[in-house]
């Protein structure tokens, strides 16, 4: 496998540390710079973040092929998993962790449950690919994702932040965030890339052939998922650096939990889908989209509902910066787990090699 990598995806994990570097540093050491960038927002997420995800998502969503889909609403075994981890499982976890884990500091507690409420329909697509997960399946597990958002959010917030809280006898918060908020969220973040992706390849087939679209379009927009999520990371390191160099322990403590959390889900998800009978890229599309946390969402609600300045806003900003390292690094552990699922040849759907982004 490595040997068939460029020399960019060879050394991905470099890169992205070299990002997060760049971003701590731009951020601790140019004056206003996480203002100006904060100051223009796309549903309460930084315009520069909206752009640097659209563009990182899109060469993924377009190399899916759209109409193999049906052999993925087929499949029970992926399907009813995913719902459960998603919508049962990983709101509960991460209820359970922010009071073990925060217990004294209600305004971080209460910023780690709303990351575990917003479920990944982003960022997990460029980390599917990576770790040669079923395209097609994340596909439709992310938009699945998105449909019971929109339905589901803003009730489980109130079940997690008030009702269960009360009923447990501990401290109760109001999540106060509209339907509309959240599909606005899910309509520009999975549905422009999604509909750009799906218009080019059925018009690039139609003009060209399946042929050329894969073996001249492909690589050529390939990179640019790559270029997206770099731009994406340093951006969002910048806009907080001053934050987290200055409240190193805060951090830290918002860290231990949320490390907690990506290592329970993927592994236990992984885990199923071994056990289930699912081959090693769909079990893989299973964890991710189970691990994965939809941060826009999270810091969006987070402000509108607590201020840009409010402990919340800044536990849900340190869940994609403790995500990034953490799933780039089960990326790896993805590829090295491939030696314990059946043999490729059980794949129903094979794919050209999903590690070049």
């Amino acid at each position: 496998m490595a040997g068939r990598l460029s020399f960019v995806d060879r050394y991905l994990a470099v890169w992205i540390l070299a990002a997060m570097a760049v971003g701590l540093g731009l951020g601790r050491l140019v004056p206003g710079l996480g203002d100006a960038l904060a100051e223009v927002t796309v549903t309460g997420v930084s315009l520069p973040i909206a752009l640097g995800l659209l563009v990182m998502m899109y060469p993924v969503l377009a190399k899916v092929r759209y109409d193999r889909l049906d052999t993925v609403t087929r499949d029970r075994r992926l399907l009813l998993p995913s719902l459960l981890l998603n919508w049962v499982v990983g709101p509960a976890l991460m209820f359970a962790l922010a009071w073990l884990f925060l217990p004294d500091l209600p305004a971080y507690r209460t910023g780690l449950i709303i990351v575990g409420l917003a479920r990944c329909i982003a960022m997990v697509i460029i980390w599917n690919d990576l770790a040669c997960g079923h395209r097609e399946a994340a596909a439709v597990l992310v938009a699945l994702n998105s449909v019971f958002q929109v339905i589901a959010f803003s009730a489980l917030g109130w079940f997690y932040l008030s009702a269960l809280p009360g009923w447990l006898g501990l401290e109760r918060t109001g999540l106060d965030v509209s339907v509309w908020e959240i599909a606005r969220s899910v309509l520009i973040f999975l549905g422009i890339p999604l509909a750009a992706g799906y218009l080019t390849r059925r018009i690039g087939e139609r003009t060209k052939g399946r042929t050329w679209y894969e073996a001249e379009l492909v690589p050529r927009i390939g990179p640019f998922a790559l270029y997206g999520l770099l731009f994406t990371i340093v951006v969002l390191f910048a806009l907080q650096g001053d934050a987290i160099t200055s409240q190193p322990l805060d951090v830290a403590r918002i860290a231990v939990p949320l490390l907690v959390y990506f290592a329970v889900m993927w592994a236990g998800s992984m885990a199923l889908g071994r056990a289930v009978g699912l081959d090693h890229s769909r079990a893989t599309t299973l964890a991710f989209t189970a691990a994965g946390n939809n941060f826009e969402l999270a810091i969006a609600v987070a402000i509108a509902t607590f201020g840009a300045t409010s402990g919340q806003a800044l536990a849900g900003v340190v869940g994609p910066l403790i995500e990034v390292p953490a799933l780039i690094g089960l990326v790896y552990v993805a590829l090295y787990a491939r030696r314990y699922f059946t043999a490729p040849a059980a794949v129903p759907a094979p794919q050209e090699d999903a590690a070049h982004v």
